[in-house]
């Protein structure tokens, strides 16, 4: 419950669903959109999965796990935008204020190795070479770009990225409309990571 109240009030101040009608959310009947989105926001801190929590009867949910995968499936939800927007709003409307003009902030980008054991059905999956190990591990490059001011740190967007070269791919691959938000997203992490 005071998770659930903490999530409810970062919704409101940062105006979350007005954002999120903005990257494309909509919904027309059934479960009201708010329910759903602080279930997930809510379920980021006691660690345990909609899966988990209903194997050992503990889901607090009020939907079926068929809305939940239904929505967080939509390839009309332009999830990365959304998250380039929420940051703004964080970065400007909050952490700005805080930060001296004389202390310098900067974007920072990373590209880290996201290994994946049972890739056999992951979509996309490749071989990546990790350069810190000096290997190929199969899974992906999670490219992040955040903001830092020195002490505070806000991711602004990631994307996995696999390979362009189609003999390192050896995941699945699904058909998808290329006008969808998901279709651009499936070209772009097999775009160069430069170019993302």
């Amino acid at each position: 419950p005071k998770i659930a109240r903490s999530v409810e009030k970062f919704f409101k101040d940062y105006k979350v669903m007005e954002l999120l009608r903005r990257c494309g959310l909509r919904k027309s009947e059934g479960i009201p959109l708010w329910s759903i989105l602080s279930y997930i926001f809510s379920n980021v801190f006691p660690d345990r999965s909609m899966y988990m929590q209903q194997k050992y009867g503990k889901c607090t949910a009020g939907f079926s796990k068929n809305t939940y995968y239904r929505f967080m499936q939509n390839p009309h939800t332009n999830w990365l935008r959304f998250t380039i927007l929420l940051a703004e709003r964080i970065v400007n409307g909050h952490l700005k204020d805080l930060t001296s003009d004389q202390r310098a902030d900067c974007f920072v980008f990373d590209d880290s190795p996201y290994s994946r054991t049972g890739y056999k059905k992951t979509e996309l999956v490749a071989k990546v070479f990790d350069h810190v190990s000096m290997t190929y591990k199969k899974g992906f490059r999670m490219m992040t770009m955040g903001w830092t001011d020195g002490s505070s740190f806000v991711p602004i967007a990631s994307s996995l990225l696999s390979s362009k070269n189609d003999q390192n791919v050896i995941g699945t691959t699904k058909k998808i409309d290329k006008r969808t938000i998901a279709a651009k997203r499936r070209i772009m992490a097999q775009s160069k990571g430069t170019d993302v």
